[in-house]
């Protein structure tokens, strides 16, 4: 975090924001299926919501919903390469509340839909160990 909003404010409170913003980070790893929206999660560390966004994308270089969105299309990756859910019980499983909002994030950063990932990747890493097929199937946001 070395933008100009960052640059004029003491290192203890950088390190502090940063400890924050870390919770926030940890907080949508672990329920990244629950509802989640910028405005309770700024609450949830005693920041506003627009200061959260600023100080979140300047210290991870993505939006906070970005941040949501991929993570939940991970989780999706690795129930889809499962096989044994639709797509729409996918979508609601990691969170989303809207089938075309998932898929349209879905093939934005994956690459293809979600039932063409579902079909080619369970082929592509069948017998992989779940650990190497989450690795080498990582999304990459551009």
């Amino acid at each position: 975090m070395t933008d100009s909003s960052t640059a004029s404010r003491p290192p203890d409170t950088q390190l502090r924001d940063l400890a924050r913003l870390r919770r926030v980070r940890d907080r949508i790893d672990r329920d990244y299926a629950q509802p989640l929206d910028v405005d309770a999660l700024a609450r949830g560390i005693g920041m506003s919501a627009g200061h959260l966004s600023r100080q979140f994308r300047a210290a991870y270089g993505e939006s906070v919903y970005a941040y949501l969105m991929t993570r939940r299309i991970e989780r999706a990756m690795a129930l889809l390469r499962r096989g044994d859910l639709s797509v729409t019980e996918v979508c609601f499983e990691v969170g989303c509340s809207s089938l075309g909002t998932f898929s349209t994030r879905f093939t934005e950063l994956v690459g293809v839909s979600p039932s063409v990932y579902r079909r080619e990747a369970a082929e592509a890493t069948q017998g992989m160990p779940s650990c190497v097929a989450k690795q080498v199937t990582r999304p990459v946001r551009s």
